[in-house]
């Protein structure tokens, strides 16, 4: 059972996304983003969300992917919004 950070309500892993931050390939930007780990497994502390709009908004709203991530700032998460329009996700 994990926790998703927008709706705060609790799920089976299976039917929540994970988010997990990637490094940035240039040091000197500094700036990790934010990617969808699918198949859960990628290494370092992960976020959990139910794969809505609803449910990503409700985190950004609440500033909760950022806190639950760890990280000081607000965080890009467009290229999560993207993954969760794509069809046949």
């Amino acid at each position: 059972m994990r926790t998703c950070v927008g709706c705060r309500e609790r799920d089976l892993r299976s039917a929540l996304l994970r988010l997990v931050l990637e490094p940035s390939d240039d040091e000197r930007r500094g700036e990790p983003r934010v990617v969808a780990d699918v198949r859960a497994s990628l290494p370092g502390r992960g976020a959990w969300i139910h794969p809505t709009s609803a449910c990503l908004e409700l985190a950004v709203r609440r500033r909760a992917v950022p806190r639950a991530l760890r990280v000081a700032g607000p965080l890009d998460l467009t290229g999560i919004r993207d993954h969760l329009e794509q069809p046949g996700r």
